[in-house]
């Protein structure tokens, strides 16, 4: 510990901490969150435009638009590990997240030009490509300032901004279709080009307050800087260093490391139960109601729509995980939820029923991911090359169900294939997150009995430090 924190009693020593971790919030999570609902809507909002007429403007098939849907990830999948590795070792990580938020904005705003199939497909596959850098860049992010006690809250809230932005999507879907017409244009590209433009513009905003790294914090007293710094040296077991291992090192480090594919495979299960959210107002639409009304009750209209039920169960599943360090029942619990929802949604097409189906399952599964993202920041943490390769890498791989659920998606109004497959795996990751805890405790096993843990264990500074696996 710095001497300048040893030399302060208990009090002033929790004073210190909550200022400074109250000041570092601030800076960094509102960005944060704003950039994953813009993320997030400029995504998702052809779902929104398909109920605006953009299949019937277009002439686009059923086929032809799914394609357009699970193409965009095809992009995304991608570029997310070489951007990471680079966002690992460049000295503005906050800016390099920003640029590339700015560019995705212009590419969404020129989807309103296409006129065809193709125009569209081109326009969501470069979409895709450039979007690749927000997530997986964004869960490293947060872990460069972020300690393990602190980090799954801070996912939880980041991760409530694409909730947020699927609840907002469909009333500003309202608003912005009202447009229809304006200067010839249909109002789903009037759409694409709100959306776009306001990413832009807020991307230059939050390029100007995103730090970089806690070496560098500007407004910051020197005595807040030093405990943010020991606040993540003393949990880690280490400082992040750029320069500690080469890219390619940390690649090889993270794709032979079987923590990477066993939290891997808990989260492409829980993925594959959570692209429903691509569909998400397709399938309440076979409900029966209008089309803004499917927007409504898509949105926040009411305290226990899907978004603002999902955000609060996040954000208490996030805390609560920091809490009592303990991951794993809180990645199995939620999915537990979820595996009842996906029964209910396979059993009936009551009207209620279904909705209230619809209504758990983004809490359950999205529940879930907040603390499995900070099971794979914790137990893949050293050297930071290799954190910032194994968020991107098992984020990738997880992001290619979003590619072929799509197409399980037909047979309205039933779906009976796509949630009998969510069902299957929502149990899937109930076991292979069991199965990661019982190798986690076996490593503990062996730090705590001096026994060698291979080289896929913690660094020799960690060891040294204590550094234990959260269960």
């Amino acid at each position: 510990m710095p001497a300048s924190l040893a030399a302060l009693s208990e009090a002033e020593y929790s004073a210190v901490g909550r200022r400074a971790t109250m000041k570092l919030d601030a800076r960094i999570m509102p960005g944060m969150v704003i950039m994953f609902i813009m993320n997030y809507l400029d995504r998702q909002n052809i779902a929104s435009a398909k109920l605006a007429g953009i299949t019937e403007d277009l002439g686009l098939s059923d086929v032809q638009y799914q394609t357009c849907i699970s193409v965009l990830f095809a992009g995304y999948i991608l570029m997310q590990v070489p951007s990471n590795i680079m966002l690992g070792k460049i000295r503005w990580p906050g800016i390099y997240i920003c640029v590339a938020m700015a560019v995705w904005g212009v590419i969404s705003a020129c989807v309103s030009t296409a006129q065809n199939f193709e125009g569209i497909l081109v326009t969501r596959f470069f979409l895709g490509f450039v979007e690749a850098v927000f997530f997986p860049g964004a869960i490293f992010y947060l872990s460069l300032f972020y300690n393990r006690k602190q980090y799954a809250l801070r996912t939880a809230i980041l991760y409530s901004g694409s909730q947020l932005g699927n609840a907002f999507g469909g009333l500003c879907a309202i608003g912005i279709l009202q447009l229809d017409g304006v200067h010839g244009l249909e109002g789903w590209r009037w759409l694409f080009i709100v959306e776009g433009a306001a990413t832009v513009g807020l991307a230059l905003i939050i390029a100007l307050l995103l730090p970089n790294s806690l070496h560098s914090l500007s407004g910051f007293t020197t005595l807040e800087k030093e405990f943010l710094q020991w606040n993540f040296k003393k949990d880690q077991g280490q400082q992040d260093d750029a320069s500690e291992a080469s890219a390619w090192k940390g690649f090889i480090m993270a794709v032979t490391d079987p923590k990477t594919w066993m939290i891997m495979g808990t989260l492409y299960a829980v993925y594959i139960a959570a692209a429903v959210t691509n569909f998400f107002p397709t399938v309440v639409g076979t409900l029966g109601y209008s089309r803004n009304q499917t927007y409504g009750l898509t949105a926040v209209r009411t305290g226990a729509t899907p978004p603002v039920l999902c955000v609060i169960v996040m954000i208490i599943n996030g805390f609560h995980s920091d809490k009592k360090q303990e991951r794993y029942l809180h990645i199995v619990c939620p999915m537990v939820v979820c595996v009842v929802a996906n029964i209910i949604a396979v059993s009936t097409l009551n009207t209620a029923a279904r909705y209230f189906a619809m209504m758990l399952m983004p809490s359950s599964f999205y529940g879930s991911t907040v603390a499995v993202l900070s099971w794979a920041a914790g137990s893949l943490s050293q050297p930071s090359i290799k954190r910032a390769t194994a968020l991107a890498l098992i984020n990738a791989v997880c992001n290619t169900p979003n590619i072929w659920t799509s197409y399980l998606y037909y047979s309205s109004p039933r779906y009976l294939a796509a949630f009998l497959v969510n069902l299957a795996a929502a149990v899937l990751a109930i076991i292979l997150a069991t199965v990661t805890r019982i190798y986690l405790r076996r490593q503990n096993y062996k730090l705590d009995h001096g026994l060698d843990t291979g080289r896929h264990g913690p660094t020799d500074a960690q060891k040294a430090a204590g550094f234990r696996y959260v269960l």
